[in-house]
């Protein structure tokens, strides 16, 4: 499940938002205080961010631009400024998209949906997908965390990538092997058995063992470690 950040002190509207986004199947919180929001957007790692301009303490243009000497997260300004210049230098400091007050809840929620799809196809593109706990190597089947590289096999790796493609959902086995399928890799149960057993040894070699739980009579689930 995709974590969006909801930085906007607008309170009717954040809260608005935040319950808008989880039930559209997004994990969305929202900041509360301002006195520290690159901070804050730093430690949260979310995502995708919606970001006001008109914020307390600093400028929501200045957060952007500050964001983005350290990340690549995309970012949505939603503000009630509507001008081009605004626009223009929100664009040239970072900003993925601009949408002005009042917005059509439906399109921002396909400009979300547009930019973590862009966003998941430019990871694999750099050959790595960023899981947040751990990297998975897409051009030589590995996954690596705090310096340590294991070695994943052919079916390993698909698995491993379909759990966190659908991190914090619960997939069936059924899925799982369909998945594995499709790329034309040909498993029974007793074989996902054996593959699920052998990742979650080596996710334990990378002190990663707990985000991989089975969920008895539904599957499995990759969830996030909890800091």
């Amino acid at each position: 499940m995709k974590k969006i950040l909801i930085i906007e002190d607008d309170i009717k509207l954040r809260d608005e938002l935040e319950i808008f986004l989880n039930k559209n199947g997004y994990e969305a919180q929202s900041l509360k205080t301002f006195e520290s929001v690159i901070d804050d957007i730093e430690k949260v790692n979310a995502d995708l961010v919606l970001l006001d301009i008109n914020l307390p303490f600093l400028d929501g243009e200045y957060i952007c631009k500050e964001v983005r000497k350290k990340s690549n997260v995309p970012i949505i300004i939603i503000t009630s400024r509507d001008n081009e210049i605004d626009e223009l230098v929100s664009i040239n400091y970072g900003a993925d998209h601009y949408i002005t007050k009042p917005f059509n809840i439906q399109i921002l929620l396909a400009k979300i949906a547009s930019l973590l799809r862009r966003s998941n196809m430019s990871e694999e593109i750099f050959d790595k997908i960023d899981a947040k706990d751990f990297i998975l190597n897409t051009s030589n089947s590995t996954m690596e965390c705090n310096g340590k590289i294991i070695e994943l096999t052919k079916n390993e790796y698909k698995i491993l990538k379909y759990l966190v493609q659908n991190r914090d959902i619960i997939v069936s086995r059924e899925d799982i092997m369909e998945c594995l399928w499709d790329s034309e890799s040909f498993i029974d149960d007793n074989t996902l058995t054996v593959n699920i057993t052998r990742l979650r040894n080596k996710l334990e070699e990378l002190d990663l063992k707990e985000l991989l739980e089975t969920k008895r009579g539904q599957g499995y689930i990759l969830k996030r470690r909890m800091i």
